[in-house]
């Protein structure tokens, strides 16, 4: 389970994401794009193109979560 803490840094990728990227090409990102560790512990959400999906990537010490949520109806504003 991801708890999410209230000095937890929360990090929102502002350009669409491809999202056949899995965990290590989110990380890379995280570093690249973001200018920020993966591994700190921080929560990074991304989001698709078409705005119906995103993606969440949390490391917590012992291994990476990534989780999706798919919208069946609608979009996500950002």
């Amino acid at each position: 389970m991801i708890q999410v803490t209230p000095h937890m840094k929360i990090f929102l990728a502002v350009e669409p994401v491809d999202f056949r990227k899995g965990i290590d090409g989110l990380a890379a990102l995280c570093r690249r794009v973001l200018q920020s560790d993966p591994f700190s512990g921080s929560m990074f959400v991304f989001l698709n193109r078409s705005r119906t999906a995103l993606k969440v990537l949390c490391y917590d010490g012992q291994g990476f979560w990534l989780c999706q949520k798919r919208l069946s109806k609608g979009r996500f504003t950002w």
